[in-house]
């Protein structure tokens, strides 16, 4: 039917031209936020939906529509949460939280030009690994450092550059596989390496890699087994035990330490977890670790060791591949730059500091917090509970952080914890033993969630 056929008063049905609706002084805020060819989506969007009924020429209707359909386009995917899961390196929360001169430093490097390859003194092209290199060298005593994206990568790119096509020598215990499916076999191959295991799951001894060591071995391997421990009637080389036999065959002696840290952790009362330095100090040749777990900066794989091989591993064609960006390398920077302060690193590092953090202040702020935490969750059980937490990304696995947190118990804990995932700042908890526990190790910003608890709606219980 015609619009000169329709019944005078009639409702109109028909969908009005794309441009006529985009034109509605209704949409007009819409194309400002979102941009027109978004708005233009949403109301064909539109016309097909209301396609027949009498709201198809509604503008308010309509804009209301739009504005809803694009609401989830306006929110960047990456959100922001609380992690009170009581793992502090939580690798799908994104682990570190990285240092205030870390943010600022990055965002200094997105904003602006700047010499990440450009040599200011001769005018011409540097080479990007400098603005950390000498800092890991402070740090770990090594005589030359690389940066690579993740501590995969670092491995991958050793193994390939000093044993492709080679055999290199890991104890049978140290093939680990660690979130992801990131395995040191797959890793080898991968880098074109034939791995030869020496020993059993529980026990290597020093004698079984002298006796793998053949003509066409490349390197010897040690791998920190971050994430697991095997206890009981147990055996392992140490990789200073290591260096005489690597020294007497000819060969490099690659340690991996996986999470790795440049601090000593016992300082703060943290169990020990092997450092870079006390491996270089040991004489192991290339030590791999990550830049975004205890170390807490950005995601990176770092490489520290003999001049002579670091500069093998530069000229890698995989290098490139997996360089880091300039905003990394500006945010790695400014994090191995607070290592050189060790007495003010708690203050600045918030990994360590949560780590580190007291359990009678953590008592403290969920005492303070209960009284808004059970109103919000009136009808069920809450209370305070200790607990204890995970530094977490394989991180000294067996070693739990004693904590408290807010806990409920009681029936529909899905749901609550789904409500909590729902707020407009999302907060995740743990569901074990039939409570939801809310581990306050690492909640910084109280103020914020104490106003969040106010928000949790419809939950009687």
């Amino acid at each position: 039917m015609s619009r000169a056929d329709r019944a005078p008063g009639a409702p109109e049905t028909r969908p009005p031209s794309i441009d006529r609706m985009a034109g509605w002084p209704q949409l007009a805020p819409l194309i400002e936020q979102a941009g027109r060819p978004l708005v233009v989506e949403a109301l064909r969007a539109w016309a097909e939906a209301k396609r027949g009924a009498s709201e198809v020429a509604d503008a308010a209707a309509c804009a209301r529509w739009c504005a809803d359909r694009l609401a989830g386009l306006a929110h960047p995917s990456q959100r922001r949460v609380f992690n009170l899961t009581g793992t502090v390196l939580h690798t799908n929360l994104g682990r570190a939280v990285m240092a205030e001169k870390a943010i600022a430093a990055a965002v200094e490097a997105m904003r602006w030009p700047t010499t990440l390859e450009y040599d200011l003194g001769g005018g011409a092209r540097g080479e990007r690994d400098q603005h950390v290199a000498p800092w890991l060298c402070r740090l770990t005593g090594a005589e030359a450092a690389a940066a690579v994206n993740n501590n995969a990568a670092a491995v991958l790119l050793a193994l390939g550059a000093l044993a492709a096509g080679r055999e290199v020598v890991v104890s049978r215990g140290e093939l680990i596989e660690i979130g992801g499916a990131f395995r040191i076999p797959d890793i080898m191959a991968q880098a074109g390496c034939r791995l030869v295991e020496v020993g059993t799951t529980n026990r290597t001894h020093l004698k079984d890699y002298a006796a793998a060591i053949g003509p066409d071995t490349a390197a010897i391997m040690k791998v920190h087994p971050s994430n697991y421990a095997i206890q009981g009637f147990t055996k392992s080389v140490t990789a200073a035990e290591l260096v005489p036999l690597a020294r007497e065959k000819g060969l490099p002696l690659i340690e991996d330490l996986g999470s790795g840290t440049l601090a000593d952790l016992e300082a703060w009362g943290l169990p020990h977890e092997p450092t870079a330095r006390e491996a270089i100090a040991a004489g192991v040749d290339l030590v791999t670790f990550s830049g975004d777990k205890l170390l807490g900066g950005p995601q990176a794989g770092l490489l520290v060791g003999r001049r002579a091989l670091i500069e093998r591993v530069a000229r890698h064609p995989l290098k490139r591949a997996l360089r880091l960006d300039k905003v990394r390398l500006a945010a790695l920077e400014a994090t191995l730059r607070l290592y050189a302060d060790p007495a003010r690193l708690i203050e600045q590092l918030p990994t360590l500091r949560a780590l580190a953090r007291p359990e009678a202040e953590i008592r403290a702020q969920a005492e303070r917090l209960l009284p808004a935490f059970a109103a919000a969750l009136d009808g069920w059980q809450t209370s305070i509970e200790p607990v204890r937490g995970q530094i977490g990304s394989g991180a000294l696995p067996v070693d739990l952080l004693p904590s408290f947190a807010l806990a409920v118990r009681g029936k529909g804990l899905d749901r609550i914890a789904d409500a909590f995932r729902r707020l407009p700042i999302p907060v995740i908890g743990r569901i074990a033993d039939g409570t939801l526990f809310f581990d306050l190790r690492t909640l910084t910003d109280e103020q914020v969630f104490a106003a969040l608890l106010d928000k949790i709606d419809g939950l009687a219980g």
